[in-house]
């Protein structure tokens, strides 16, 4: 009996683990990098990510992993130049709604002192809602309007540019999934990496494209406390924090709207 209920236990921990994901390795620059294995720490110990805790998600905005999933170091990092290629793999991922968020910080110095405090993090990628609202709603699985929903399955990627121009530097990458499945309970996904950008760019984003994290949404807001199966709401969604900034491509478009 009590071995019965042992192996209940463990396979109650499996369905739940499964039922969740995180970031478990990147191509950069059409290279391959593992990540941290949440469940196998021992065969990850020099990777470019930063060790996070569980696949369990965080509940908060406030809550301090918010920033890196509780991770804070990592023994190596990865190259990359101005333009080219991340993309993120989830080695599973199972919620069809919700938004992808790609974030850079740009570390002062070292990486064993970068620690993303601070108004610091700015996005670079971002993906949400592209429903109708007349036939694809913001709760439909199949098919989903959300972006999110290609990465559910098994060992899905989302691919995003370093922008143009910006300045050389180790800079923390951040992808973010925001899981809106359940109403009014939003989970937060965040896992980071170390990469260092070369090149003889110039360019940061202004002080209006930067926040902290935690700190760039409330657990009020309306599009992070969502009444997801309440098709009597608007079926639209704004994705949380600042405007995307792509290097040049962000100044040309300042310019062109003035």
């Amino acid at each position: 009996m009590l071995f019965t209920s042992a192996l209940s236990a463990v396979a109650l921990l499996a369905a739940e683990a499964a039922a969740h994901g995180a970031v478990t390795s990147y191509v950069i620059d059409g290279k391959n990098y593992p990540g941290y294995q949440g469940f196998s720490p021992g065969n990850s110990k020099n990777v470019i990510q930063r060790q996070w805790n569980d696949y369990n998600p965080i509940t908060s905005a406030t809550d301090a992993k918010l920033r890196c999933n509780g991770g804070t170091s990592a023994t190596e990092s990865a190259s990359v130049a101005p333009g080219s290629k991340v993309s993120a793999v989830w080695q599973q991922w199972t919620h069809s709604q919700g938004p992808i968020l790609v974030w850079l910080y740009k570390c002062a110095g070292a990486f064993s002192s970068c620690d993303g405090s601070g108004a610091g993090w700015f996005k670079i990628d971002e993906a949400g809602f592209k429903g109708d609202g007349t036939k694809i709603f913001l709760d439909s699985e199949n098919p989903s309007g959300w972006e999110i929903a290609k990465l559910v399955g098994g060992n899905k990627q989302w691919t995003s540019t370093i922008p143009q121009g910006l300045a050389p530097g180790n800079y923390l990458i951040r992808h973010e999934l925001i899981a809106l499945h359940q109403a009014n309970a939003p989970q937060f996904y965040p896992e980071c990496a170390q990469i260092v950008v070369t090149g003889s760019g110039t360019l940061q984003p202004d002080a209006s494209y930067k926040v902290a994290i935690p700190g760039y949404a409330k657990q009020t807001d309306p599009n992070i406390r969502v009444p997801i199966n309440d098709r009597s709401q608007p079926q639209t969604y704004k994705i949380p924090g600042p405007a995307v900034w792509t290097g040049s491509g962000s100044l040309k478009a300042r310019e062109f709207s003035a």
